[in-house]
């Protein structure tokens, strides 16, 4: 009362999320275009513009004691960096990713299917207008092997007290070898749950990416 009698100011919100490099909600991130163009004719990568605007925010624990940094923009780009902190002070493995297909299987059987697809060594991508992926993660075996499954916390708000989401994921990441570089394919389905833990509908997702170095970006 006396603060709004007398003129008095309120602190900001504190902020909940990760700042990884300098990248969270509201930021936004500059790109350099050779980190794609270097690629060449050989990649599907490709991005019509050199600044992300980053609109919500990931955050993936995993049982290593490693974290997962994800920061999205309105149209599903998605950058990506590991860390061995919640807060991302000391990241690493830094990629951007497109989104490429997605598509909501209509039974049970369809599911059963595409988890087969992502156990396997090589994910053959010509239904999606793709070349043949490697496994990348697994590479070291041609047995097959379930996918990984994990959760990741979604937060659209950088004061907020709890996600926007929750999504549960079954994933496998694959990436060929190209002349001048790596380009990355990640395959999964996703269920999402809302704040209230209601789930939403499975979908079957398929993003492009490419590896970042440090240098080819900057927030």
């Amino acid at each position: 009362m006396f603060k709004r009698l007398f003129g008095g100011n309120e602190a900001a919100p504190v902020s909940r999320l990760a700042e990884v490099r300098n990248i969270t909600i509201g930021r936004t991130v500059a790109l350099d275009p050779l980190a794609w163009r270097r690629l060449g004719a050989e990649t599907v990568f490709s991005l019509d513009r050199d600044v992300l605007d980053i609109s919500a925010q990931g955050s993936i624990a995993l049982d290593s004691g490693q974290f997962v940094h994800r920061f999205y923009t309105d149209d599903h780009l998605m950058m990506q960096a590991m860390s061995d902190d919640a807060e991302g002070r000391e990241s690493y493995d830094f990629s951007l990713f497109m989104p490429w297909t997605s598509a909501y299987p209509p039974g049970e059987r369809e599911k059963r299917m595409w988890r087969d697809r992502l156990s396997e060594p090589v994910f053959h991508g010509a239904a999606e207008e793709l070349p043949d992926y490697p496994r990348y993660w697994f590479a070291e075996s041609d047995a097959r092997q379930p996918p990984v499954t994990l959760w990741e916390d979604v937060w659209d708000d950088r004061t907020a007290t709890r996600p926007w989401s929750r999504i549960f994921q079954t994933c496998m990441l694959y990436a060929r070898e190209l002349e001048a570089g790596r380009e990355l394919m990640l395959a999964l389905e996703m269920q999402p749950e809302d704040a209230n833990g209601k789930p939403g509908d499975v979908s079957h997702e398929i993003m492009i990416g490419i590896p970042l170095e440090m240098a080819e970006f900057r927030a």
